[in-house]
């Protein structure tokens, strides 16, 4: 089963119907059961990180969340989806993520660009060994391709061999992770047309 977090906010329409146009069967849940019962779990995202984060405590699924990243279920996060990965964000004072990957989000400068970054952007898709051996959600994407963005906050991971692809905006920075069975990106894939669907495919297809 193909689990798609509700948290009260999100794409999550929008995201379930990407999984339906590419053949698979997808549910939109908060129920703590079929969360632990999944074999996929995807957590797309918009919104305030701590509020996110007060969500998730409030339907019992934080915790659920770690513990099922760590026992190996394959994870999709998907813009805020990805930040709530990390272990705090500045949008955020005092508030913990879940931690899984080491680092912090921060705010984008304010100056000649603004902010938030919207709009299409290119992505720079790094060696392919940090995707798994070439078998990741980038497989079959052309490197500079563009995907489309929405954020005024972006993740900067302690360990650079997690990031998969980056994207400039005033400064470089990490737009995709990938760690053993965690795979997030800070684009919309539902939005992104074309290469969006082919990254969201690429993910369902992963064992």
């Amino acid at each position: 089963m193909i689990a798609i977090v509700d948290y009260g906010v999100g794409n999550l329409k929008s995201v379930k119907n990407a999984a339906s146009f590419l053949g698979y069967e997808a549910c939109v849940t908060d129920s703590v059961n079929k969360i632990k019962k999944a074999d996929k779990i995807i957590f797309p995202g918009v919104g305030h990180f701590g509020r996110a984060v007060k969500e998730l405590k409030k339907r019992r699924l934080f915790n659920l969340l770690k513990n099922r990243i760590t026992e190996g279920v394959s994870f999709l996060g998907i813009c805020l989806g990805m930040q709530i990965l990390f272990e705090e964000s500045q949008e955020a004072g005092g508030i913990k993520g879940l931690g899984v990957i080491k680092g912090k989000v921060k705010r984008f400068p304010s100056g000649a660009l603004a902010v938030p970054h919207m709009g299409w952007n290119r992505v720079k898709i790094k060696d392919k060994k940090t995707e798994n051996k070439g078998n990741g959600i980038f497989k079959g994407i052309k490197d500079r391709s563009f995907f489309y963005f929405v954020h005024a906050y972006y993740c900067q991971p302690k360990e650079k061999e997690v990031v998969s692809a980056s994207t400039d905006y005033g400064t470089e920075f990490a737009c995709a992770v990938s760690k053993q069975n965690i795979w997030a990106v800070q684009f919309h894939i539902e939005k992104s047309q074309a290469s969006g669907l082919k990254v969201f495919d690429n993910f369902l297809r992963l064992p």
